[in-house]
């Protein structure tokens, strides 16, 4: 695999030079201290990307008032408890995006969500003290235990709420499979080991964070994925 100063490099060639190339790398988002998040933003950040996921994003955004309302301000220990009834009248409510599994995968991360808090004190601890030089590991778990939070949209989600991940996107899987380290985008246990073991190179190269380095691909390589 290519060093990542080269990585760099091309990026910076494609973007204007290195202070243009810094500005995008570097989005500088709001600072969240995981710990101190409550646990129903963080499902309510899981709901907003499984709705997303497979649809435009701008329409669940406009709705999301509502999706508040109806889903009773994501409060993990309410939304477990709800009932079948509940759960199908929640999926007819015109407020929200009608999608009966997408609707009841928010009990199930509900339930999730507070067994998880209740054995590491939030979910949020939970989500801080996993390393990010195993963060593929993470995207796993939340699929396994999770509900619909495979593909990209556990990865995502973890980035929006300012956990270090980088990001599969359609740029960083072609320059993987163009630099023939992967055959096609990276699913396997074995591939996201692959994979992982070299972002982890490239963090110790340039000392970046893993989100720094996924942008720079994106930027060196295709179509420079806004969210990479």
């Amino acid at each position: 695999m290519e060093l990542f100063t080269k990585i760099y490099q091309r990026a910076a060639e494609r973007k204007g030079g290195k202070k243009p190339l810094e500005s995008l790398l570097k989005p500088n988002p709001e600072y969240k201290d995981l710990t101190k998040i409550p646990d129903r933003d963080f499902l309510a950040e899981m709901t907003k990307k499984i709705f997303q996921s497979g649809f435009v994003w701008r329409v669940v955004e406009n709705k999301w008032d509502g999706f508040e309302e109806v889903f009773w301000g994501f409060e993990p220990y309410k939304l477990e408890l709800a009932s079948d009834e509940q759960i199908e009248r929640m999926a007819q409510d015109t407020r929200i995006i009608r999608n009966f599994t997408k609707v009841k995968s928010v009990r199930d991360n509900a339930y999730f969500v507070k067994e998880i808090s209740d054995k590491h004190g939030s979910f949020g601890q939970f989500i801080a003290d996993w390393p990010e030089d195993e963060i593929t590991q993470l995207w796993l778990y939340l699929k396994k235990h999770g509900s619909r939070l495979g593909g990209n949209t556990g990865p995502y989600f973890l980035r929006t709420m300012n956990k270090d991940t980088f990001l599969l996107t359609r740029d960083v899987s072609g320059y993987l499979i163009r630099q023939g380290l992967v055959d096609r985008h990276p699913n396997s246990q074995r591939d996201l080991k692959l994979v992982q073991s070299t972002f982890n190179d490239w963090q110790q190269q340039s000392g970046r964070t893993m989100a720094e380095i996924s942008r720079a691909i994106s930027y060196s390589f295709g179509e420079n994925h806004p969210l990479t």
